[in-house]
């Protein structure tokens, strides 16, 4: 042979791994059936997870569904008895207002012990707010603020600097240091 009909080295050995690929792949049936067994296994596979997983979201979904639920009854059970603590003060003070009612219908009753239980009552009501963050607002002799102060008049009083509460006609109330009422008040000139 000469030199021009001798194959080159790339192609004997393209022609070598050719032969070798050829003896060592299935015929093209085999190489079917396994490809269609193969990719229905995957397909079923596949299937089981999606099922699976569509499962989990419902799974989630509901639970998420009870969370807010169960949030939603307890934000309506805060609203509903978030005042319980405060009645029961209430109810005690209501015990005691009786009492005193009953007491100064009772034959030889003097006003002085009924207006002691009325004073305890208050006291009791007073300390029973302070457990509520309620503060009781008594502005005498403090400088006027109209943040918290109403000014019912203003009198000249030569004895007080001038914006100075003299009097006060109804007390004021804040609650977690917010205004409920004003304390109505008389102010110096």
């Amino acid at each position: 042979m000469s030199e021009q009909e001798q194959p080159s080295e790339a192609e004997v050995e393209l022609e070598t791994n050719v032969a070798e690929e050829s003896a060592e792949t299935p015929t093209e049936e085999v190489l079917q059936e396994v490809t269609v067994e193969s990719v229905q296994a995957e397909l079923e596979l596949a299937t089981a997870r999606v099922d699976e997983q569509q499962a989990d979201v419902l799974r989630a979904q509901a639970e998420v569904q009870n969370i807010r639920r169960r949030s939603e009854q307890d934000v309506a059970k805060a609203h509903k008895f978030g005042q319980e603590k405060l009645m029961t003060e209430v109810v005690s003070l209501l015990d005691n207002l009786a009492r005193a009612i009953e007491a100064s219908k009772a034959e030889g009753a003097s006003l002085k012990s009924l207006l002691e239980g009325v004073e305890m009552s208050q006291k009791m009501l007073l300390d029973g707010l302070k457990k509520f963050n309620v503060d009781q607002l008594d502005p005498h002799g403090e400088p006027f603020n109209p943040d918290l102060h109403e000014a019912m008049t203003a009198v000249p009083n030569p004895d007080l600097e001038p914006n100075t509460v003299m009097e006060v006609f109804q007390k004021g109330y804040t609650l977690n240091g917010r205004l409920v009422r004003p304390a109505m008040v008389v102010v110096s000139k």
